[in-house]
């Protein structure tokens, strides 16, 4: 019999333990600052404004489109300053087909950061496309959000042979790039995904198990590790903690799940 995908996805989202999908939420809508604001002033308050002080000039409001493409533009450059080629490791010799630079909007407030590339990475040239990256897509959806709202990247760019961990000579050359993509982006919440990936980011060797769902300050954004989408796809179990743990970061998002 053929799958049926919404079937596979609605399935998904019960395992989470998710009772119902709202098809507008409204934790993403964002009013526009004028209504925020209110509505029409009343009578008295015109009248206050009349006799109060003159206005001050409004600041200028850069256009979100303008937003957007310098970072789309610096996150080119990083990319460039990484090269093709990148032979700054030695992963370069070790049988990588290609740099996987990272994916997704450029101004988003969820960044997910994983390991390293895989083997469908390493030939589609893009984070979390295999199995693992399903995963992550349906976890992304499973807070209403899509794919393209976030932004996914690895702590190295280059696939290690048989998928080991990244060694620390590898990690030093690479992560300043991450480092630079995430001050561009500028997330509100970066999800480290994984226990190589939370380690590295956080410059600890405490185990995932319990660092997981926790919450730290980490340049400008606060970041929360929690379980690799591969480490579900062994230990089915751990879906629900996941789940807990995006709940959480649904709720740091504060509402806004894009700036673009």
């Amino acid at each position: 019999m053929p799958q049926d995908p919404l079937r596979d996805h609605l399935d998904y989202f019960q395992e989470l333990g998710v009772e119902g999908l709202h098809p507008e939420p409204l934790w993403r809508a964002r009013a526009d600052a004028s209504v925020r604001r209110g509505g029409p002033a009343t009578s008295a308050e015109a009248a206050a404004d009349k006799s109060g002080p003159p206005e001050a000039e409004p600041t200028p409001v850069i256009p979100v489109a303008a937003v957007r493409s310098a970072s789309t533009d610096t996150l080119a450059i990083i990319k460039a300053d990484i090269g093709p080629d990148c032979s700054r490791c030695k992963l370069h010799t070790l049988g990588r087909r290609q740099v996987v630079f990272g994916v997704g909007n450029p101004n988003a407030d969820l960044m997910f950061v994983g390991e390293a590339p895989g083997a469908d990475e390493d030939i589609q040239g893009e984070p979390f496309v295999g199995r693992a990256g399903q995963l992550l897509t349906k976890i992304i959806e499973a807070i209403n959000l899509r794919r393209e709202d976030v932004y996914i990247a690895n702590v190295i760019k280059c696939r290690p042979p048989q998928n080991r961990n990244p060694e620390p000579d590898e990690v030093e050359q690479c992560e300043p790039f991450l480092f630079r993509q995430i001050d561009v982006i500028k997330p509100k919440v970066v999800v480290a995904l994984g226990k190589f990936a939370a380690q590295s980011l956080l410059k600890t060797t405490e185990p995932i198990t319990r660092i997981r769902g926790r919450e730290y300050r980490y340049r400008d954004a606060i970041l929360m590790p929690t379980y690799h989408p591969a480490y579900l796809l062994r230990n089915p179990s751990s879906k629900r903690e996941v789940w807990e743990d995006m709940k959480r970061v649904r709720e740091l998002l504060g509402g806004a799940a894009s700036r673009a």
